[in-house]
């Protein structure tokens, strides 16, 4: 394992999916001056469709082909990045009312979009049934607002039951499943529910088995695939409805830290090829879908922000730039990290340079807790310069305080 000469941690992996010119990094064919000046200032994120387009497609090659690939809205919601993906994918997930109205504005048929999330609201509920979207049920409570929704509205909504697994998907960045959470209804109390069906006023297509997410361990993420149609296959014995839809979930991650290496996607291919030939023996009438987000669109979205100042303290070297937690929580370590730790920088005017100084990079709040790099190793910069933020295609905008300090929200945009 290879690690910077100025850092006795190991490096990031190879942030090479946007070419350079010269100094510049490009993206979708233009430099990010072109692309500040487009924006109209800066910070901004920008999202290359071409590359998720690509992302798509590899998978799609890679994938056993009666398999169906979900795009999860929630990793990005800009509405032309879902367009895309609505085109590139078999259909869509959401965890919001706004989330289900961007969907259906794809075209999307309802069939193929899934309403996911506990404490769905009266609206997130009246608009998922009046559109006829899969809605996956979070608690027998919820199954009964359903159920009198669609009795009073003369529909039988079409529900998929969320199980909440005895098992864990192993070193995932997010465990979803498992133990007591707050995430569908634990398994053993499954088969009461599954029971109670026929009288409930819905249309019960399948379930939604989900354990975990942001996983770079192959190995875990067979076996947890394997748990989860091992379960889905014996719940389907206790039901008097037959599956539909199995909704397996994800778990595909992207490297964000020091050390962490690209997914390997042949093993996962071979074990749900595997997977999806044993659905299609023990539950023949189910279409299995695999919902993914973050590896979908993260590698293909940059956030870039400008060189404020340059200071010195105490022998340290900070660059105070005018983005920050308040845009991308996650790129500062307040977003699910316990020891905080870089994702992949650059100075993107700058690239043909090497690096030769270690600087703390930061925003402009006044909290200590803005840091978006901390002790990296970049090339000389001054102000006016722009620090590129790779992997911040997915939970970066839409997961950022924009209203904390009272700053401007950034500019998203796409090429």
């Amino acid at each position: 394992m290879t690690t910077d000469s100025n850092q006795d941690i190991p490096a990031h992996a190879a942030m090479n999916q946007f070419a350079r010119r010269g100094q510049d990094l490009i993206v979708g064919g233009t430099t990010l001056e072109e692309l500040a000046a487009r924006a109209g200032r800066t910070p901004f994120f920008v999202y290359d469709t071409q590359l998720i387009e690509q992302r798509a497609s590899a998978l799609r090659a890679a994938l056993p082909p009666t398999l169906h690939l979900h795009f999860a809205i929630k990793a990005n919601p800009h509405p032309q990045v879902v367009n895309t993906l609505a085109q590139s994918t078999d259909g869509l997930d959401v965890a919001s009312a706004a989330e289900l109205r961007i969907a259906l504005a794809t075209g999307t048929p309802a069939a193929s979009i899934s309403f996911a999330g506990p404490g769905k609201s009266r609206e997130d509920l009246e608009l998922a049934v009046a559109s006829g979207v899969i809605i996956n049920v979070e608690s027998e409570t919820e199954l009964a607002r359903i159920s009198s929704l669609g009795r009073a509205t003369g529909v039988r909504p079409k529900i998929a039951l969320r199980v909440n697994p005895d098992f864990e998907l192993k070193s995932a960045g997010m465990k979803m499943g498992s133990g007591a959470k707050p995430f569908g209804i634990d398994a053993e109390r499954v088969p009461v529910v599954l029971h109670s069906l026929p009288d409930a006023h819905v249309d019960f297509v399948g379930l939604h088995i989900f354990c975990g997410s942001q996983n770079l361990n192959a190995d875990a993420i067979c076996e947890a695939q394997v748990k989860t149609v091992d379960l889905a296959i014996a719940l389907a014995g206790q039901t008097p409805l037959p599956l539909r839809w199995l909704n397996i979930g994800g778990g595909l991650g992207v490297p964000y830290f020091p050390g962490e290496q690209h997914l390997p996607l042949a093993p996962i291919a071979r074990n749900l090829t595997h997977l999806v030939e044993r659905c299609a023996t023990e539950l023949p009438r189910a279409q299995v879908v695999m919902e993914l987000g973050r590896y979908l669109t993260a590698e293909a979205g940059l956030y870039v922000c400008e060189v404020i100042d340059r200071k010195e303290s105490r022998g340290e070297t900070f660059l105070v730039t005018n983005g920050g937690l308040h845009h991308h929580l996650a790129a500062s370590g307040n977003f699910g990290q316990v020891i905080r730790k870089n994702y992949p920088l650059a100075v993107g005017n700058r690239m043909a340079e090497p690096a030769t100084e270690i600087v703390n990079v930061v925003g402009p709040l006044c909290t200590p807790l803005d840091i978006l790099g901390s002790r990296v190793a970049l090339p000389h910069a001054e102000p006016g310069d722009l620090i590129v933020v790779y992997q911040s295609g997915a939970y970066a905008c839409s997961a950022s305080p924009h209203q904390f300090l009272s700053h401007p929200s950034p500019v998203e945009l796409v090429v």
